[in-house]
């Protein structure tokens, strides 16, 4: 059943998810929902946004080939350079991020097993019922991955809204070329990031950690 769910409550109540539910979420459900984000802003109208969502049994075979190489440890190969570094400060936030999580899970820092299972669930897509990839046209700049971003956005925002949870992962863009081939998707389109969909369920320990926010002097100057 839908509830309704005022604007700045649903932006400011959003967290990732990271424990699903076995529940599907019907065609009708995703084809609602992202209809309704595909009313982000855009560059000139553009709409650059493709996506594939991922489900029943396309889905467990993408995330075993997925899981496969991320447990081998082979190289990554994202077709956006990932962060090499970070400004110090920004490199702290994340640290901070970091150690918050494991303590959430009671995950010691010098546990390397139960790092690495963390890891790897992003692979398992946190059981989610549905995988989500953002493509991207080779042809395409800059201001296209913003648009996407805005996107991408507003299908967290909205499907929140509708009752789902999404987990945003970077992780699910490291290894493209097993995406593509796995859902027979041109080399020309490239894989910006990925995105676990479906019901929470908030007996896994992890959602109940929230990850917090900077000070909002720490950002914002107005002139």
């Amino acid at each position: 059943m839908r509830t309704e769910v005022d604007l700045i409550e649903c932006i400011t109540s959003r967290k990732s998810i990271r424990g699903f539910k076995s529940s599907s979420v019907s065609n009708a459900v995703l084809r609602e929902l992202f209809a309704a984000a595909s009313r982000a802003p855009s560059y000139a109208n553009s709409q650059p946004w493709e996506v594939a969502v991922v489900t029943g049994a396309k889905r467990d075979e993408l995330s075993h080939n997925l899981y496969d190489l991320a447990s081998s440890n082979v190289a990554i190969n994202p077709d956006f350079e990932t962060p090499k570094e970070w400004p110090s400060v920004i490199d702290q936030r994340t640290k901070d991020h970091g150690a918050r999580r494991f303590k959430a899970l009671n995950i010691e820092r010098d546990d390397a097993d139960a790092r690495n299972a963390l890891r790897l669930s992003n692979f398992r897509f946190f059981d989610a019922p549905c995988a989500v990839f953002f493509f991207m046209d080779e042809a395409l700049t800059s201001w296209s991955s913003t648009d996407i971003g805005m996107y991408a956005q507003n299908v967290a925002l909205c499907a929140h809204a509708m009752g789902l949870g999404t987990c945003l992962q970077a992780s699910l863009a490291y290894y493209p070329d097993v995406v593509r081939k796995t859902l027979g998707i041109p080399e020309s389109k490239k894989l910006l990031l990925g995105l676990s969909l479906g019901y929470p369920d908030w007996d896994v320990a992890l959602n109940s950690y929230t990850s917090t926010r900077v000070d909002l002097d720490e950002y914002l100057k107005i002139y």
